[in-house]
């Protein structure tokens, strides 16, 4: 099975917090996510 990366976009998004010393990557909603078709790890 093959999947495009970098296939979707959140365009748009209102950011509801923010961490200065948060160490990894960003965190979506997982409804966002479905709506968007990312899945983890994209």
């Amino acid at each position: 099975m093959e999947r495009k990366m970098l296939k979707s976009k959140i365009h748009r998004a209102t950011l509801t917090g923010a961490d200065l010393f948060y160490e990894g990557s960003v965190t979506i909603d997982r409804d966002l996510m479905d709506a968007a078709d990312i899945l983890p790890y994209e």
